[in-house]
C-alpha cells in the first residue's frame, strides 16, 4: 500500500503525528532498520540510532520528535512519520502487514469431547482437543491441536489456546487472553508436609484464575494452591519458561520475562516489571510499579516504585555503587596489604 495510505490508518491509531509528504513509495512489508530493503517500513527510536537513518534501504521510516533525524530522511528521499512513541506506532504499523493464524470455524471430527461441555459460537476445536466434563467455552475461541482441557474449566470469549498447552480442573481463563504452546495452567501446586516418616502431600483444592487479556509463553506453568486461588489480574503478560507458584497473586499490566520464578503465596502489584530470571521467595510483597532487573533475587519486600538488582536484591543504585568497587578489589587489597606492612614496621 501507499505510504500516504498506512499514514491515515496510523493517524485514527494514535495522536501527535507529523508526516514528510514529499515522497509517496509503495510500502510491501516492515522490516527491522538494519535489514530493511527498499518497499518497506521501519523505525527508529532516538538519536543513538541515527546512523542508521544514514544506512538504510528502507523506503520509509517511522521516528521520534527529532527535527535532525527527519532533516536526515528527508536529505535521503526517505518517506517518514514522526510520533511521541514510535515503538508503539511501528507495533500499530506490523498490524496492518501481519494477521496472526487462526482456523476456520469448526470442530475437527478427532476432538474428544464431553457431552457436557458448553460451547459458544464460532468456535474452532483442533485435532485430537480433548475437553472434558462440565467445561465451558465462549465465543469465537481457538482451541488449536492437542489441548487437554481438564473438568469445569473455563474458558472466555476471543481467546486462543496454542497446540499442545494443558488447562487444569476448575481453571477460569477470562476474555482475549492467549496461552502459548506447552503451558500448563491450573497444575498442583508444590505442596507436602514433613512429617517423621517423610513427606505428607496436600492436596491442592484451589484453582488457578487468568483474567482479561492475560498472555501465557510456551512451557510457562502456572499452579493452583492448596486453597483459594492463584491469580493473575488483567492485561499482564508473562513470557517462556516462567513458574508461578500456587497462591500467587499477579497484579495488572505487568510484564514477566523468561525464566522468572515465583514461590508460593508471593504477591506482586500492577505494572510491575520482572526481568530475566528473576526468582522471588515464598510471601514476599512487590509493590506497585517495582522493577527488578535481570537475576534478581528478591527475599523481601520490595517498595512501589523500587527498582532492585543484585543477589540478594538491592536498591539499583546502591547496586551500582557497590559493583564499581568491587572491580577494584585487587587494587584495593594491594593497599590495604601496604598500609599493613608499614603499620607493622613502626
Amino acid at each position: 500500500m501507499k505510504f500516504s495510505e498506512i499514514v491515515q490508518k496510523l493517524e485514527s491509531a494514535s495522536n501527535s503525528l507529523i508526516s514528510n509528504a514529499a515522497v509517496d513509495p509503495e510500502i510491501i512489508a516492515v522490516a527491522p532498520i538494519d535489514e530493511a530493503p527498499i518497499g518497506t517500513l521501519s523505525y527508529i527510536e532516538g538519536a543513538k540510532f541515527a546512523t542508521f537513518v544514514r544506512k538504510t534501504s528502507a523506503s520509509a521510516l517511522i521516528l521520534p520528535q527529532d527535527e535532525a533525524l527527519q532533516k536526515q530522511a528527508i536529505e535521503r528521499s526517505i518517506a517518514w512519520i514522526a510520533t511521541n512513541e514510535p515503538r508503539l506506532l511501528f507495533a500499530q504499523a506490523i498490524a496492518l502487514f501481519y494477521k496472526p493464524f487462526r482456523p476456520d470455524v469448526g470442530i475437527h471430527t478427532t476432538a474428544v469431547i464431553h457431552p457436557s461441555v458448553q460451547i459458544g459460537n464460532d468456535v474452532y476445536i483442533g485435532p485430537h482437543a480433548v475437553i472434558q466434563a462440565g467445561v465451558k467455552i465462549g465465543n469465537y475461541v481457538c482451541i488449536h491441536p492437542n489441548v487437554v482441557i481438564y473438568p469445569e474449566a473455563q474458558i472466555g470469549s476471543s481467546t486462543t489456546l496454542h497446540a499442545n498447552c494443558t488447562i487444569h480442573e476448575r481453571t477460569r481463563i477470562g476474555a482475549d487472553c492467549v496461552i502459548h504452546s506447552g503451558a500448563v495452567i491450573g497444575a498442583e501446586g508444590f505442596g507436602f508436609v514433613p512429617t517423621p516418616t517423610g513427606w505428607f502431600k496436600m492436596e491442592q483444592s484451589g484453582c488457578t484464575v487468568l483474567e482479561d487479556g492475560v498472555e501465557v509463553g510456551c512451557n510457562t506453568t502456572i499452579d493452583r494452591p492448596a486453597v483459594g486461588e492463584t491469580r493473575i489480574a488483567q492485561n499482564t503478560k508473562i513470557d517462556n519458561l516462567v513458574q508461578i507458584g500456587h497462591g500467587c497473586q499477579v497484579g495488572a499490566n505487568c510484564a514477566l520475562a523468561s525464566q522468572v520464578g515465583l514461590a508460593g503465596g508471593v504477591k506482586v502489584g500492577n505494572r510491575v516489571l520482572l526481568a530475566g530470571q528473576v526468582g522471588i521467595a515464598n510471601q514476599a510483597h512487590i509493590g506497585d510499579g517495582a522493577i527488578a532487573t535481570a537475576k534478581a533475587g528478591i527475599h523481601s519486600d520490595v517498595e512501589p516504585g523500587a527498582i532492585v538488582t543484585g543477589i540478594p536484591a538491592i536498591p539499583h543504585k546502591v547496586f551500582l555503587k557497590a559493583a564499581a568497587i568491587y572491580s577494584r578489589l585487587p587494587e584495593m587489597y594491594q593497599s590495604l596489604k601496604q598500609i599493613q606492612r608499614r603499620l607493622s614496621d613502626k
